[in-house]
């Protein structure tokens, strides 16, 4: 005979049967919010429980003191690639923030704007407290590295999208210039010199690449290769986040309140040196650099060794130890590159602008 639990309509689907769990999440969104806050400053209006974040653009808040004339809101966005296929595998999750604050602010401050706020998207199959935690706290740092307020975001919990151990990161800056002080390549003059900052590793860029060196050598990524690094293993190096040249750049323009010392400027991402400063450079000259003036960190010798990857390949793909390049009026470029010494980079002299066809060449 039939018992009541057999004859019991089933259960009605619940959104967390689905894969999505509302109290986790919910859960995870209430223990952020102490890591958002220490980025925002006096104009980030509180906006509790609202659906988009607020920031005011008043003249007379302290940081718009100088009076901006012509202001023009400048804004990108970008991710960290499949770097984050490689933090995946090594569960490490503690830096990918700062790389993809690290990946638009670059970008933005090319234009020779100042970061003003930035927002981050994150997808992930469910919630994991711990790993998310890592990622916001990444992207907290990035932004007070920055100055820039993370102002809010999004995470999206896509079962069935994205499988368990998968996940992907997106960021968008906005900032402000004034139009007269934007950068613009139709400054860049025969004479002008090209100077080189230093990059912290391979940055956010090429990952694909570096994934199929480690995979076909066979590398593991857990341990310690001393002609690499004889205190972090191959997989901490491998991670080492995108150097932030926010603070660096920003105090040297704001030195310079009259007098346009820079006549452009390249974030050096996918595509390598040539093909990121070749987009500052107007038709009627050309950058030529001297190899020599730099030495390529350590990492790229090794992914070439492991990977056997030609030369120019290495070139096109990777930054090769230059992570931001600045071309300057020749008069002021020991002064500019002094400033960005007291400001903690590594200034290379890489060579100077003559006339050509808009391109960057190498001294041979």
């Amino acid at each position: 005979m039939p018992t009541s639990a057999d004859t019991a309509p089933p259960k009605g689907l619940s959104y967390a049967d689905s894969g999505v769990d509302l109290d986790t999440y919910e859960r995870f969104i209430d223990t952020i919010g102490s890591v958002v806050r220490r980025t925002h400053g006096p104009r980030v209006l509180a906006n509790e429980g609202g659906f988009a974040g607020l920031f005011r653009l008043d003249f007379n808040e302290k940081l718009f003191k100088r009076n901006f004339k012509d202001p023009v809101m400048v804004a990108c966005c970008d991710g960290v690639g499949t770097k984050v296929k490689l933090a995946a595998q090594m569960g490490r999750f503690d830096t990918l923030g700062l790389d993809l604050v690290a990946m638009s602010i670059n970008d933005l401050i090319v234009q020779g704007a100042e970061p003003l706020f930035f927002l981050d998207y994150i997808a992930v199959p469910k919630v994991d407290k711990a790993m998310l935690l890592d990622l916001v706290k990444g992207v907290a740092k990035g932004c007070e590295l920055s100055g820039c307020a993370l102002l809010g975001g999004e995470t999206a919990e896509m079962p069935g999208v994205y499988p368990d151990g998968e996940f992907d990161m997106g960021g968008f800056a906005v900032g402000v210039v004034e139009l007269a002080k934007a950068t613009n390549p139709l400054r860049v003059q025969p004479g002008d010199i090209v100077l080189g900052l230093g990059s912290s590793g391979v940055h956010s860029n090429g990952y694909s690449l570096v994934r199929a060196v480690v995979d076909r050598a066979g590398l593991d990524l857990n341990a310690i290769d001393p002609e690499l690094d004889p205190t972090r293993t191959i997989g901490e190096v491998l991670l080492t986040p995108t150097r932030i040249y926010a603070e660096s750049i920003v105090s040297m323009l704001r030195a310079y309140k009259v007098k346009k010392v820079v006549s452009a400027m390249a974030h050096i991402t996918g595509g390598g040196l040539a093909q990121n400063l070749e987009r500052s450079l107007p038709s009627g000259v050309d950058a030529v650099l001297d190899r020599t003036k730099w030495e390529p960190l350590p990492v790229f010798e090794f992914l070439r060794k492991h990977g056997d990857i030609d030369a120019d390949e290495m070139w096109r793909v990777f930054n090769m130890g230059i992570g931001y390049v600045l071309v300057v009026r020749p008069t002021f470029a020991d002064a500019v590159a002094r400033r960005l010494e007291r400001t903690g980079e590594v200034v290379h002299r890489l060579g100077r602008i003559s006339r050509g066809k808009g391109r960057v060449r190498f001294k041979r």
